[in-house]
């Protein structure tokens, strides 16, 4: 039976896109100057980030150098007992998150006391978010 193409991305594809855009974004290079640098259109660009398609040995090779890095840094999350590699995979999966980035960028810009504060305030938020979806069930 051949495979549907509205099959979800695979979880390994998502971490290394996840990956590409971490380390291009740590740069500060823009999709469209890295799809420039890759012969690929920055539309291209997202889909390899986003996990929704597959990027070839030798498109990752062209990116690994347009990001002036190795390939295997981009693939560190692979590395590791499984445990680990599920937990790496899970965290680049919630990095992809939109405001993910900026958001943990402003955190660590935070003195102590006020990250403190802002974790204690989130898991309220997300704990009476939680209720109100068990109640309205």
């Amino acid at each position: 039976m051949p495979e549907s193409s509205t099959k979800a991305p695979d979880p390994m594809d998502i971490a290394l896109g996840a990956a590409v855009r971490i380390r291009r974004r740590t740069i500060g290079m823009s999709q469209e100057a890295l799809a420039e640098q890759c012969g690929v259109s920055f539309q291209q660009i997202q889909k390899y980030e986003n996990g929704a398609n597959r990027i070839s040995f030798s498109r990752l090779v062209q990116i690994a150098r347009a990001l002036r890095c190795r390939v295997t840094d981009l693939m560190d999350v692979f590395d590791g007992p499984d445990k680990e590699t599920t937990q790496d995979l899970d965290l680049l999966t919630r990095l992809r998150t939109p405001g993910a980035l900026e958001l943990l960028a402003a955190y660590e810009r935070m003195p102590p006391e006020a990250r403190s504060t802002l974790v204690s305030l989130l898991k309220t938020l997300t704990a009476e978010t939680a209720r109100s979806a068990v109640e309205a069930a």
